[in-house]
């Protein structure tokens, strides 16, 4: 079967890939950064492996409890609606507040919804989801913006914040995989509620972690959550680099969430329409799963690669444009499973170089006093899209025509974000003039644009 030799040729490729870029990414002897990595990247994926241990059975669980089809999709839509709305809030509490506090609050809020799922009550079930929701905006912002603002503080080459999230791509690939090995054994012998019980524990070990080896940052702790809010909307605005970053992040990722939903179905509805007479097969989730994640990781290696010869915004432009060629495969060729797996091989390849690209971009151009604020900012359309597609009764083809549309649209975004990078001067804070053009120093330096990536005569200062 295709999908049981794509997994090992997969990881065969994967682990020479890795042996070739080993020295690919920048690196430092400095002890202090290995230290400081190290400590980061631990808490990250106690993180994610949380997240990882929930995902396989939700949905089982939901209908181990007997959930009817419409109160699963009401519970998955209040989910993704806790996460646009409160968790914009709660997140951006991070700039205010603290971003280890809210590492911390992350862990809280997730493990009481890990306790939710021992409650047979629709109700219950539903305060769980709105928690879950909530804590999964704080995990996307919240320790992103920490490690940023302490690699900055801590004056570290800026070359190496490429490196922290290469690293974690690859070990969140990894951590997944483990983490839906750990929660089938686990459901086997103890139920579908016992990988939340696991994934509780982690919780509480990352957040007594956190609490250990964890220093406090802020983005602006003197303003008030309305002057927070105003202040990422005047970035926003003002620098449409920013605004650019935002939309390929809620395009994106909008269309990789939708995937998520859509590629059982694809491979499933694609193996009857080749061979009608056939008796349908259930296709091995667990190991197209894992295939997934070992492109994934590929990706990591290949952004390394990348970043050997070209800036994260020239091979981004690429990059984005192959994404929506491989979603186009289910549209053309429907009937086709080996292509339609191929092409989602190759979009999660493009997955795993998205992920440590935008990271290094964001680390960048988003200002640090309100870091949280806009990445939680730009998790609202996100949170829109996956809610319209949950709501609509669309047809499999629509479904991944409007991904590739939504794939070229963060195309046209990367290119202009490139060609801003270019030619928009800086301005430096500080000193208040204008410099050459490229890229912006995050912690001194931040471009302000007119809209065409051209400073008006007189360059304005921002007072922060």
């Amino acid at each position: 079967m295709i999908f049981v030799s794509s997994f090992y040729a997969l990881c065969v490729c994967c682990s020479l890939l890795y042996l070739y870029t080993r020295s690919a990414a920048p690196s430092s002897d400095d002890a202090a950064f290995r230290r400081f990595q190290h400590r980061y990247l631990v808490v990250y994926l106690l993180a994610m492996a949380a997240d990882w241990l929930q995902g396989p059975y939700v949905y089982a669980l939901y209908e181990h409890y007997g959930m009817t089809s419409h109160q699963i999709e009401q519970l998955f839509v209040a989910g993704f609606g806790s996460s646009m709305i409160v968790g914009t809030v709660v997140g951006s509490f991070a700039d205010k507040y603290g971003r280890r506090a809210n590492c911390i609050l992350y862990g809280i809020l997730y493990a009481l919804a890990c306790v939710t799922k021992h409650f047979n009550n629709f109700h219950i079930l539903m305060i769980g989801r709105l928690l879950g929701g909530t804590a999964t905006s704080i995990l996307y912002s919240a320790f992103e913006s920490w490690v940023v603002y302490e690699h900055h503080a801590r004056a570290f080459d800026k070359d190496l914040l490429g490196t922290i999230f290469s690293h974690a791509t690859l070990g969140n690939s990894i951590v997944a995989i483990a983490a839906g090995v750990v929660a089938q054994f686990v459901a086997i012998r103890f139920g579908f509620v016992s990988p939340f019980d696991v994934s509780m524990f982690v919780l509480i070990a990352m957040v007594i972690l956190v609490m250990m080896v964890w220093s406090e940052n802020y983005g602006d702790s003197k303003a008030s959550l309305g002057t927070s809010f105003k202040t990422a909307l005047y970035y926003i605005k003002a620098d449409r680099k920013v605004l650019c970053l935002g939309l390929i992040q809620s395009l994106f990722e909008g269309a990789m969430y939708t995937f998520v939903l859509e590629w059982t179905p694809a491979l499933s509805q694609s193996q009857v329409q080749t061979d009608p007479g056939r008796p349908k097969e259930v296709i091995p989730h667990g190991f197209i799963f894992a295939a997934f994640m070992v492109a994934i990781m590929i990706g990591s290696s290949g952004f390394k690669i990348a970043g050997r010869y070209l800036t994260v915004e020239s091979f981004m432009r690429p990059v984005l444009l192959v994404s929506a060629l491989a979603l186009c495969v289910p549209v053309i060729m429907p009937s086709s499973q080996s292509a339609i797996f191929i092409g989602f091989l190759v979009f999660e390849c493009c997955v795993g170089i998205f992920w440590p690209s935008l990271g290094t971009m964001r680390g960048r151009y988003v200002p640090e006093e309100a870091r949280s604020t806009i990445m939680n900012f730009f998790r609202i359309p996100l949170n829109l899209i996956v809610i319209f597609i949950l709501l609509q009764n669309l047809g499999m083809i629509t479904i991944f025509k409007f991904c590739v549309v939504l794939l070229l649209l963060a195309t046209c975004m990367q290119w202009w974000l490139y060609r801003l990078s270019l030619v928009t001067p800086v301005v430096d804070i500080e000193k208040g003039i204008s410099t050459s053009p490229g890229p912006t120093r995050p912690s001194q330096e931040r471009a302000v644009g007119n809209g065409l990536g051209i400073l008006d005569d007189q360059p304005e200062v921002i007072d922060v």
